[in-house]
């Protein structure tokens, strides 16, 4: 009898653990995630991931990362039971991973200083309360801004500014033109930032992203100087009250003459202008320009020789964490900020302290006028926009502000409704998108032309290169291999799985990033440095023919040593150069473009891409050529606009020099894949967007895929 009662009770404890696992299978979180991820998964292989689906990926990581550390010490559950949810948490995220591998800039979000927005945490309250876990209002508020944005140890207060602060003691807070919140009644408890972002993916419908301009006439400009007809509907604009312009216009349209003659229309001063360090001086020479009857100071350093009464402050991104303390509190009336694609990641110190003496401008004056100028508003994503809309007070991190929410409510419409997405992106637009193109308002200015001009890397160098490529291909061949072999999904695919080389060139590109790959050989960015040191030479004989033959030339590089490889040529030529260098003071850098502009000797200004690839006006010259390729279409727009801008009277070729049979021709093809994100989401095209598309990932999957080809055609 006893015996029988021992194996009743061992067979219903049995059973109790049969039934705790199949309860544990389908309650709590991993039931929730597994559900999301498939619908994540489903999404990506429809095309692009929407902003949606982007949320409800990060917070499906996020949730996973969380369960698996209170799985791995929960002491409720049998070893059994533990092994069996890390399995299921190893399969959620493999999904994850195919899903990063259709669309990588996926990658972003699960990086540890990601931003979360409002919408992701309150997903993830949802999937909590779903799975039955008490939440903590805490844990899930947004984080708050971390204090090192504001260091009061950095801070300094020039003497001349506290002389000025203290000349005017009563530079009190005007609330009298600052507009009261508005009330939200049919899109109350929508989320709302996401939808208006897709809606500049979604519905351009052929329009070109432009705010209603007023008709002028004309527009008086200082003596000498003429404003054409474009930049004198902004100015109008702004004299007629309107007072939040995000300038896109194609670089080279002159958007530094608006945002100054805007300032004078709305006597938006004092001014505060933030720009790139290495145009600060052009800035300071573009006021006694077009506003010669306005003072203005730069600042360097800690800004003990500057003017704390002039009317227009000038500092560069690098300074601004020392000079936040009194900027905050000077009684700027208008902030214009240079280069503003440069604050598109908000998580980073420039982005914060812009957005800080923004807001404290908005707070303490009524309708100040704020421009963000931009010709290349959009660099990787559409989020790039983020910053920048709150920079000019449409949005803040949760949701559209008063002006913004008012629009969308008058379109009667919400999220759910088709038409909500035209009438968003207009309502955007209307708050002071100016995007014009050079096609459209300078006809006058030629044309330009990309030209590819392809070069053998022969002798001991070209094979070093070409080896150190098969090198990297077989890397990724083993690593492939390697993971086919320890699969465990038991799915098999006829020829190439190009799922997993997407995942096996993502994995190599993050051992990469983090230092971890290529340590007995080379990656796919030392590749392109060795690429571009090998070129180097040849790319400054082709300038230098060209320098003899047309006339000036700007001789555009990534890297120092391909700068100094090409100056020797030069000066062996008996060609004299100008070069123009990050690590240049302003007056040496300044002095060096005045002698390529005015000097008929100085034949070609050697360029940094990183450094004179913006605010530069070079266009005494008509040709252009681009030694190394950057990462980015938007970088090499930049430097090519450089020379076709307002005042080039001459047709403008850019000549790109290639290495042929190199994974730089590849690079090449991918940059010009991504030059479709701002004709998309800025004028209007239906060309298809490649921006998301790693540049970096893209090599190495062209670089596995061909070596995968190759073997198979051997076999």
């Amino acid at each position: 009898m006893a015996r029988g009662g021992q194996r009743q009770n061992g067979a219903n404890r049995a059973n109790a653990r049969a039934r705790r696992g199949r309860e544990l299978d389908n309650e709590g979180i991993i039931p929730i995630l597994a559900r999301a991820v498939r619908e994540v998964e489903g999404a990506a292989q429809r095309g692009k991931v929407k902003p949606s689906s982007r949320t409800k990926f990060q917070v499906v990581a996020l949730l996973a990362r969380e369960e698996r550390s209170r799985v791995k010490v929960d002491p409720d559950i049998t070893e059994g039971q533990r092994a069996d949810q890390l399995k299921r948490l190893d399969g959620i995220g493999t999904i994850l991973a195919k899903t990063t591998a259709r669309d990588t800039s996926l990658l972003s979000l699960l990086a540890e200083d990601a931003v979360v927005s409002e919408a992701a945490r309150e997903l993830k309250r949802e999937m909590l309360e779903a799975a039955g876990v008490e939440v903590d209002p805490e844990e899930l508020a947004a984080p708050e801004p971390s204090a090192a944005t504001f260091d009061p140890e950095r801070q300094v207060i020039p003497r001349s500014v506290l002389s000025y602060q203290l000349a005017n003691p009563f530079l009190v807070p005007d609330f009298s033109g600052v507009s009261r919140p508005g009330h939200a009644r049919r899109l109350a408890g929508w989320e709302l930032i996401e939808p208006l972002l897709e809606s500049f993916e979604r519905a351009a419908g052929g329009v070109t992203s432009c705010m209603a301009l007023p008709e002028v006439s004309s527009v008086k400009a200082p003596a000498g100087l003429e404003l054409m007809h474009h930049q004198a509907q902004v100015v109008a604009a702004a004299a007629a009250g309107h007072r939040t312009f995000l300038l896109a216009d194609e670089p080279g349209l002159g958007k530094t003459a608006q945002a100054l003659l805007a300032a004078q229309a709305a006597d938006a001063f004092p001014l505060l202008v933030v720009v790139p360090s290495v145009v600060k001086t052009n800035w300071a020479r573009e006021v006694s320009l077009w506003t010669p009857h306005r003072s203005s100071t730069v600042i360097h350093g800690n800004g003990h020789d500057i003017d704390g009464y002039a009317d227009i402050v000038i500092v560069n991104y690098e300074i601004l964490d020392r000079h936040v303390g009194w900027m905050r509190h000077h009684g700027f009336r208008g902030m214009v900020v240079d280069e503003a694609h440069f604050i598109k990641n908000k998580s980073s110190q420039r982005s914060q302290h812009v957005l800080q003496i923004a807001d404290s401008i908005r707070a303490r004056t009524p309708r100040p006028l704020m421009t963000a100028l931009t010709g290349t508003p959009l660099i990787n994503d559409i989020d790039d926009f983020r910053a920048i809309w709150q920079f000019l007070g449409w949005i803040d991190e949760k949701k559209p502000l008063p002006p913004l929410m008012d629009r969308l409510e008058d379109t009667g419409l919400t999220p759910i409704d088709p038409p909500f997405y035209p009438a968003a992106r207009a309502a955007v637009i209307d708050l002071g998108i100016v995007r014009r193109r050079k096609v459209d308002v300078a006809s006058d200015i030629p044309a330009r032309r990309i030209a590819d001009l392809p070069v053998e890397l022969e002798g001991e160098v070209g094979r070093s290169i070409r080896e150190a490529e098969r090198e990297l291909a077989r890397r990724l061949v083993e690593r492939y291999d390697m993971a086919l072999a320890t699969r465990r999904t038991g799915v098999t695919v006829e020829g190439i799985d190009h799922d997993l080389v997407r995942r096996v060139a993502t994995w190599e590109r993050e051992d990469t990033t983090n230092g971890k790959a290529g340590s007995d050989g080379d990656n796919v960015f030392t590749m392109m440095r060795k690429i571009g040191q090998a070129k180097a030479g040849l790319a400054a004989d082709y300038a230098a023919q060209l320098a003899r033959n047309v006339g000036k030339v700007v001789f555009f590089a990534k890297h120092v040593d391909v700068m100094d490889q090409a100056e020797e040529l030069f000066a062996k030529r008996g060609l004299t150069s100008a070069s123009v260098r990050g690590d240049q003071s302003p007056k040496t850098r300044q002095a060096n473009i005045d002698a390529f502009v005015n000097d008929p000797e100085v034949a070609i200004a050697v360029c940094s891409l990183t450094a004179a690839g913006v605010g530069l006006n070079l266009q005494v010259a008509s040709n252009v050529v681009l030694a190394e390729l950057s990462w980015t279409d938007a970088e090499q727009t930049q430097a090519i606009d450089r020379v076709h801008r307002i005042g080039q009277d001459q047709p403008v070729t850019a000549w790109r020099i290639i290495a042929a049979q190199t994974v730089d021709t590849k690079v090449a093809e991918l940059i010009d894949s991504k030059a479709g994100l701002a004709a998309r989401a800025l004028d209007g095209s239906d060309e298809e967007v490649g921006s998301s598309v790693d540049i970096q990932t893209e090599a190495l999957v062209g670089l596995l895929t061909d070596a995968l080809t190759a073997r198979e055609a051997r076999a």
